[in-house]
């Protein structure tokens, strides 16, 4: 449970890594953290069991069941976290990238992770491909299209033509 805990938490942390430059919040990693601190908890406290159990200590099993049920409640509090800061994440996110589209050229480092988490999330947008049509970007290219990476990844065609939605 403590390896599975970790590796849950860890992959967390390293997906937030890739989308660091929308989520501003710090706290938006307070779950994962608690999920990890917890997994090394239940590490050593599994040890302890272990060696309670072998002995056949009453105390140390009674202290032992104590830590599981203070290790569940941490699980729960970290569960319920993530679901009270998921409204909050989704609306940095949303306006976060709003900002990162008004940034966009095609070229400089803001352009380079919408193009990745685009593609990455199968996304165009914030919302759909026509928020694109409000950005600077857009009205400066003058083609009435959209980046490449809002193609779908099956369309070898696609030119990013708002002409032709179905592949975008």
């Amino acid at each position: 449970a403590a390896a599975g805990l970790s590796y849950v938490g860890g992959y967390v942390i390293n997906t937030y890594k890739s989308y660091d430059n929308f989520l501003q919040d710090e706290h938006a990693l307070l779950p994962a953290v608690i999920i990890i601190c917890v997994a090394i908890v239940m590490f050593v406290i599994g040890l302890i069991g272990c060696c309670a159990t072998l002995r056949e200590s009453r105390v140390g099993l009674g202290l032992f069941l104590a830590i599981i049920l203070v290790i569940f409640i941490a699980e729960v509090s970290a569960f319920v976290l993530g679901l009270v800061y998921r409204e909050k994440v989704k609306t940095d996110v949303q306006d976060t990238m709003r900002s990162v589209f008004e940034k966009y050229d095609g070229k400089n480092a803001e352009s380079t992770v919408m193009n990745y988490l685009q593609e990455q999330l199968h996304c165009c947008g914030v919302r759909n491909y026509s928020d694109w049509t409000s950005t600077q970007w857009f009205n400066s290219t003058g083609n009435n299209s959209v980046p490449l990476s809002c193609c779908k990844q099956d369309m070898s065609n696609c030119t990013g033509s708002l002409e032709q939605p179905q592949e975008l």
